[in-house]
C-alpha cells in the first residue's frame, strides 16, 4: 500500500500518545469557575510529569446562561469568564483583586488601568490583535454591545434596524458606542493573550492542545446575525428547521438542539469560505480539533421548528465530501478528529476514511451486543482516539455502579482478572488499545463517581459545573499514569 493510499500516513495522529480530558472551567480556584491562571499552568505540569502529550478541552467560546460550551455567542470569541483576574493585578491594570462585585465592572476597571499605564509594546500588541482579528472581532463587539442594549434579547427579537443590520443604524451605533466596543475588543485581547500563554507553556513541554469544534452554531450568536445568508432562516431571522439527533443511547425522544441548519448550497457557492475561516480560527487556538457530530456532514437531522422533541425529524444530505476536499486543500493533513458516535452508517464511515480522519471509540459503549461490538478493544483500529468515556458520559465509576450484575460480570470477564478497582482496568484497556491516541477524563484518573459528571445529554440543568481539587489527587498518581503510558508504548522517547 502506497503512502497515498495508507490512511495512517495522512492521519494527524502519527504515533501512540496519551492524554487527559479536562475543560478549563473545571480547574480549581476561588472564582465561580476555573481560570487561565496558575492552576492551568500547574495542571500542565501534572500532564508533563504523567507523560501525557495531549490536553483535550471543550469549546472555549462565550456561553449562554446554561453554561454549555456547545451553545456559544461566537464561533471565534473566547469566554471571558476564563480570564485570570490575578494576572491583571500583576500587569498593574488593577490595584487589587475585588472581594466581590460584577465581573464586567472589574474588567472595565482593568481596561481603564490598561489605557492609563500599559507600556508601548503591550499597546501595540492590542492594536495588532484588533487588526488581525477584525474579520470576526468587529461584528462580535457590535453584537455584544447591542445584546446589552436590548437586555439580553435574542438578535431575532431586536428592533428591525438592529436585527437586519441596516447600514445607517450600524454606522450610527459604531460612533455612539465607541467606548463599549473598545471594551469588548480589550476583553478578547486579554482572553487570547492568557490562552496563548497557557498553550505556549504546554507546547514547550511537548503537550498539544486538542480542542473541540461544534458542527453547528447557536441561533442567538453573532455568526448567524452577521451572516444570515449561510443559514436556513425566514425573513425575520427565525429558523425554518432546527438541528438535533433522533432517539439514541442518551435520550428516548432524541435531542432537539435548536441550532439553525446551514444553507449548504449557499456555502458551496463561495467555496465554503465560512468554514475555511472557522477552521483557521480554531487552529490559532488549538493544535488538533475534534469536530462534534461529524455525521452531520454526510446527513443531518432536520426537526420542524414547532416540534418540542426531536422524534419527528428527517435526514437531509449534506455536501461533506465537497467541503472536506476544499478544507484538505487549505490544511494538509487535516488536523481533525471526527466525533463519529451515534447513528453512523456506511456513508459516514466512508466520508471519514476518505480523508483519513481519526474516529472515536468509547469503552463504556463496548459491553453490549456481543463480541462484534465495534467499541470492544479487539475491534479497534489504529487511526482512532479511544476514551473510557467523554464529557457526555457518566464517570466510569458511576457507569459501572449502574450496570446490571450480568453486565458487570461481562466487563470483568472481558477485561480479565485484576487487582485494580474500576476505573483502572478500563483505563488500562484504553492504553493497551491499538488506537493511536488514548484519552481519559480526569474524573476517571481520580476515581470519582457520578457526582463528578460533566454533562448529561438531553438535560439543560445541573451540567458543566464540575471542578476538581488538588486534594483529590492520590499520592503518586502522576508516576502511576506515566508507568502505564510507558508500558503501552505511549510515552514519547526522551
Amino acid at each position: 500500500m502506497s503512502p497515498e493510499e495508507d490512511p495512517l500516513a495522512r492521519s494527524p495522529l502519527q504515533r501512540r500518545e496519551a492524554g487527559v480530558l479536562l475543560h478549563p472551567t473545571s480547574l480549581p480556584g476561588s472564582g465561580p469557575n476555573g481560570e487561565l491562571g496558575e492552576e492551568a499552568f500547574r495542571f500542565v505540569d501534572f500532564l508533563a510529569e504523567a507523560g501525557q502529550t495531549i490536553w483535550q478541552i471543550l469549546p472555549l467560546g462565550p456561553t449562554h446562561e446554561d453554561g454549555s460550551p456547545y451553545q456559544c455567542f461566537s464561533a471565534h470569541a473566547g469566554n471571558t469568564a476564563l480570564i485570570d483576574l490575578g494576572q491583571l493585578v500583576e500587569e498593574g491594570w488593577l490595584d487589587a483583586l475585588p472581594a466581590k462585585g460584577p465581573r464586567a465592572e472589574v474588567l472595565r476597571r482593568a481596561r481603564a488601568g490598561f489605557e492609563g499605564c500599559a507600556d508601548d509594546a503591550v499597546r501595540e500588541q492590542f492594536e495588532a490583535f484588533c487588526r488581525d482579528n477584525a474579520d470576526w472581532l468587529e461584528d462580535f463587539a457590535l453584537y455584544q454591545v447591542l445584546k446589552d442594549r436590548y437586555e439580553g434579547a435574542a438578535w431575532s427579537d431586536w428592533p428591525v434596524p438592529a436585527r437586519d443590520r441596516e447600514p445607517g443604524f450600524i454606522e450610527e451605533t459604531r460612533q455612539e458606542e465607541a467606548k463599549a466596543l473598545r471594551q469588548v475588543r480589550f476583553e478578547q485581547f486579554v482572553f487570547y493573550r492568557q490562552w496563548h500563554a497557557v498553550k505556549g507553556y504546554a507546547n514547550e513541554r511537548g503537550i498539544r492542545i486538542f480542542g473541540d469544534l461544534p458542527i453547528f452554531v447557536a441561533h442567538d450568536s453573532v455568526d448567524v446575525w452577521a451572516q444570515r445568508e449561510y443559514f436556513l432562516l425566514d425573513e425575520e431571522g427565525v429558523p425554518e428547521v432546527v438541528a438535533g439527533v433522533p432517539p439514541d443511547y442518551f435520550s428516548e425522544t432524541g435531542q432537539r438542539w435548536g441550532n439553525p441548519h446551514y444553507d449548504w448550497e449557499r456555502m458551496a457557492a463561495d467555496d465554503f469560505a465560512w468554514w475555511q475561516d472557522r477552521l483557521r480560527g480554531q487552529l490559532r487556538l488549538f493544535d488538533l480539533v475534534r469536530i462534534d457530530h461529524f455525521r452531520g456532514f454526510e446527513a443531518s437531522w432536520h426537526v420542524p421548528v414547532e416540534e418540542e422533541t426531536a422524534i419527528n425529524g428527517h435526514w437531509v444530505k449534506a455536501p461533506g465530501d465537497h467541503l472536506f476536499r476544499v478544507l484538505h486543500e487549505q490544511f494538509d493533513p487535516l488536523p481533525i478528529v471526527a466525533e463519529d458516535l451515534g447513528t453512523i452508517d456506511a456513508e459516514v464511515l466512508a466520508l471519514r476514511h476518505r480523508f483519513a480522519l481519526p474516529g472515536m471509540i468509547i469503552l463504556q459503549f463496548a459491553f453490549d451486543g456481543g463480541p462484534s461490538n465495534p467499541y470492544l478493544p479487539h475491534q479497534h483500529t489504529a487511526n482512532s482516539v479511544v476514551y473510557t468515556g467523554t464529557h457526555d458520559n457518566d464517570t466510569t465509576v458511576g457507569w459501572y455502579r449502574e450496570l446490571p450484575e450480568t453486565s458487570r460480570d461481562y466487563v470483568q470477564e472481558y477485561l480479565g482478572p485484576s487487582e485494580e478497582a474500576i476505573p483502572w482496568p478500563l483505563i488500562r484497556a484504553a492504553y493497551r488499545s491499538v488506537a493511536r491516541l488514548a484519552v481519559v477524563p480526569l474524573q476517571d484518573l481520580l476515581g470519582l463517581g457520578t457526582g463528578a459528571r460533566m454533562n448529561q445529554p438531553g438535560t439543560t440543568e445541573g451540567n458543566w459545573g464540575w471542578r476538581f481539587d488538588w486534594d483529590q489527587f492520590p499520592d503518586g498518581l502522576a508516576a502511576r499514569v506515566r508507568r502505564m503510558t510507558a508500558l503501552y508504548g505511549r510515552l514519547e522517547e526522551e
